[in-house]
């Protein structure tokens, strides 16, 4: 019985990631026959390789089509609610670095926190006739950090390409998004709101909770190589 390990399929995030666990003397190696999807695992035994996107690794974590995934905090956080009853954060791969983050435009000089965006969303409806528009990608996350600061006056409107470029195409006017450096933003006329940090995000290795008792074996082995 072995483990099934997913990393993401493409980028910097899996050749980072290849590199944390060889640093550690766990060889990752993608196959190189055409099916880009699997690959073999050297250094410890009975552990499984397959490459997804990082958006597929939450979904089949919590399926148990794998045991292990590495991939980002914000899409475990977004992508599955209650995450905690079913996986494990084995570790921190300290890469990968990105914030979750609240965004409107450099020129509402006046809006610096929620509470002054709260005000700006009344002022907003009673003006427009409709709520203040926040374009994101996350829902689950922004809708819940808004409810928990008492921003009530708004609509989610998803954003299915650059979430910054929103608000010049006048289909939002403020937005929540993922940022490494702020440079996008800053780029696109927008500003981050002094206490808009919805989730720092980072890629992470987690653990399916229920795994056979020879599963759970050989994932003390592997935690024993890594941590």
């Amino acid at each position: 019985m072995s483990l099934k390990l997913g990393i993401p399929s493409k980028g910097r995030l899996r050749d980072d990631t290849v590199a944390w666990f060889a640093a550690r003397g766990v060889h990752l190696r993608p196959s190189r026959d055409g099916r880009e999807y699997a690959g073999r695992v050297e250094g410890v035994e009975g552990v499984d390789l397959v490459l997804l996107s990082a958006g597929e690794i939450p979904r089949e974590l919590m399926a148990g089509r794998l045991e292990l995934g590495v991939t980002g905090r914000d899409l475990i956080h977004e992508k599955v609610p209650g995450w905690q009853d079913t996986l494990e954060e084995v570790t921190p791969l300290g890469l990968g670095f990105a914030d979750l983050v609240v965004a409107v435009p450099n020129c509402w000089v006046d809006v610096e926190t929620i509470d002054d965006l709260d005000a700006v969303a009344a002022a907003f409806r009673a003006e427009h006739g409709f709520r203040l528009r926040i374009a994101t990608k996350y829902h689950t996350l922004v809708r819940g950090f808004l409810t928990k600061q008492g921003l009530a006056d708004y609509q989610l409107v998803d954003s299915q390409g650059a979430t910054e470029g929103t608000i010049r195409n006048l289909t939002a006017e403020a937005v929540a998004d993922i940022t490494t450096s702020g440079d996008t933003l800053r780029a696109n006329h927008l500003k981050l709101l002094d206490d808009g940090l919805i989730l720092k995000s980072e890629a992470v290795l987690y653990g399916h909770l229920n795994v056979l008792p020879e599963q759970a074996a050989l994932l003390s082995v592997l935690k024993a190589r890594l941590l």
